[in-house]
């Protein structure tokens, strides 16, 4: 299916490794034009290496800018300005008990889990509706709906991102502007990758029967019962990111891999 990106400009933040870069790789693939975030020169470099020995022909670009703080997002935020597509992407995670999660861990997840979104989408969205396109799309998590005990601030931050996407929505009737969020579930990362290796060395085992374990143990409710692949999420965004997604507007597509049992 052609989704009618060529030559449409995409800024996806967060998207050195992981959900970003497949995002990047398929919004690439499809003729967009794919501007690269990461927080260092290094990790931004070697990800357009990556994007471009998979595909030579693509037209990419890359800007550093560590999108924790308003100072940090600054340069990126003049390239939102020109953007067709905005995948806010970025957010990180951490286990910790609730009783032990201090003030500071509460403000760096909100930092940039929520507020990374909120000053890209307020630069993009004014430009979006003058010109008649746009897509922004909130990368939450099940956990926005799931909110999960053993990292309630990372919760929080999910659940924070589904209502500033579909309050965004409410403003962009009859624009041709679309703001949607995308919801994973658990997903084959660099950081589960490198939680499943630890475990099989700690327990003597392979990591296919750490997966499983995992799956059995910690997310029965998995219809996939598996990690999904960062394409596999991928391909879902660029979806929402196409002008043939012009009726989705205000959702939250789960991509979780059967995990919410709720209807609605």
């Amino acid at each position: 299916m052609d989704l009618q990106l060529k030559g449409r400009y995409a800024v996806v933040s967060g998207s050195t490794a992981g959900i970003g870069f497949a995002t990047a790789c398929v919004l690439a693939s499809e003729g967009a034009v794919v501007c690269i975030n990461g927080r260092t020169q290094a990790s931004v470099d070697q990800a357009i290496s990556r994007l471009i020995t998979q595909m030579p022909d693509a037209l990419v670009r890359g800007v550093v800018a560590d999108l924790g703080t308003a100072e940090g997002s600054a340069h990126l935020v003049e390239e939102c300005k020109q953007a067709d597509i905005l995948v806010n992407n970025l957010g990180i995670y951490e286990p910790k008990v609730f009783e032990e999660i201090p003030d500071e861990d509460w403000e760096r997840l909100f930092q940039i889990n929520v507020m990374s979104g909120v000053r890209l989408s307020r630069a993009a969205l004014p430009n979006m509706k003058q010109r008649g396109f746009g897509r922004i799309i909130f990368v939450s998590s099940e956990s926005g709906l799931n909110p999960p005990p053993e990292m309630v601030h990372y919760g929080m931050t999910k659940s924070a991102q589904l209502s500033i996407s579909r309050a965004l929505a409410e403003s962009t009737q009859g624009t041709g502007v679309t703001v949607n969020s995308v919801l994973p579930g658990p997903t084959r990362t660099e950081g589960s990758r490198s939680f499943t290796e630890r475990l099989a060395r700690e327990q003597g085992i392979d990591e296919a029967q750490v997966e499983r374990n995992y799956f059995a143990i910690e997310r029965p409710g998995s219809l996939l019962a598996r990690f999904i692949a960062p394409q596999e999420i991928a391909t879902t965004i660029a979806y929402l990111c196409s002008p043939l997604s012009i009726a989705t507007n205000g959702a939250a597509i789960r991509a979780e891999g059967g995990l919410v049992r709720s209807i609605v």
